[in-house]
């Protein structure tokens, strides 16, 4: 990814959310350990406007913004640094740390990633995009952005999912009229699940690290999936894109890097090459 030293930051800001990951952050003492290398930290409170703080930050003069939060979250900050051109520092504070995990980065160690603050490789990624709204892992309609729509996904994640996926997948159920051609020119009609990601995942599971090879290919992977009784030939396909457009019957149920969103009936997916300066630690 072409890493380069990077100066140490000289007006840091961290925001962490408390209720990540079950409270990762405050087992770590994560607050005090970033006062203690001259970062300051914002936690997040009920009702706070997160893309606002973030764009406040940068325009008070941060010179590098960091995130310790879920996926979601993590999304959030990025876009305000790229919006304002400065650097974003992952922090794995959260439940399952996709993003981090691509990065390299260990998900235990939270304090440690905090190097990357003053002791830095930079280098710089790209950004998928949906409707104008950026991301850093994936996008997914059908029963995964269904699932997250639910009150309870936040405290029983697998058990809704399961939930969700038996009644989407269901034989009388009724999936909204998604609509979407694939690199071969093949009309892709009502699948159960289409999942764009910034970047494609790997095709095996890897030993160590995450589940994307690379981060700056410039490229979108798609993964469309069909419910049992579905067209005949196989259950789904999967290819590389640079750009998609998916059209249905109604607004769009869907989960943004987790995250629960609406989309409008025509949405337009498409990457943003290298747009998002990372910092990671150079001891990684």
């Amino acid at each position: 990814m072409g890493w380069a030293r990077a100066d140490a930051s000289r007006q840091p800001v961290l925001f962490i959310n408390p209720k990540s990951g079950g409270g990762r952050a405050g087992r770590a003492g994560l607050v005090e350990a970033a006062r203690e290398r001259g970062i300051e930290p914002i936690v997040l409170g009920p009702g706070d406007d997160l893309s606002a703080l973030a764009g406040e930050a940068a325009a008070g003069g941060a010179d590098v913004l960091g995130m310790a939060g879920g996926d979601g979250s993590l999304s959030v900050v990025a876009a305000a640094a790229t919006a304002h051109g400065v650097p974003f520092i992952c922090v794995p504070a959260g439940t399952r740390n996709h993003f981090a995990r691509d990065l390299g980065l260990d998900p235990n160690n939270l304090v440690g990633a905090l190097d990357a603050f003053t002791d830095a490789l930079e280098g710089a990624i790209d950004l998928g995009d949906v409707n104008g709204r950026p991301f850093l892992n994936n996008v997914s309609l059908g029963v995964y952005g269904a699932a997250v729509q639910r009150e309870s996904y936040r405290d029983a994640k697998a058990r809704t999912l399961f939930e969700t996926a038996a009644e989407v997948l269901g034989p009388s159920a009724e999936l909204p009229g998604v609509r979407l051609v694939d690199d071969l020119g093949v009309v892709h009609t009502n699948p159960a699940v289409v999942l764009v990601s910034n970047n494609p995942y790997a095709r095996r599971r890897r030993r160590r690290g995450g589940l994307r090879p690379a981060l700056d290919r410039g490229q979108l992977g798609v993964l469309v999936l069909y419910r049992p009784g579905g067209p005949p030939g196989p259950p789904g396909r999967g290819w590389t894109a640079r750009s998609l457009d998916v059209t249905a019957g109604d607004a769009v149920a869907a989960g943004l890097d987790g995250e629960a969103i609406e989309l409008e009936p025509t949405i337009h997916f498409s990457v943003r090459p290298r747009a998002l300066r990372v910092r990671i630690p150079i001891s990684r």
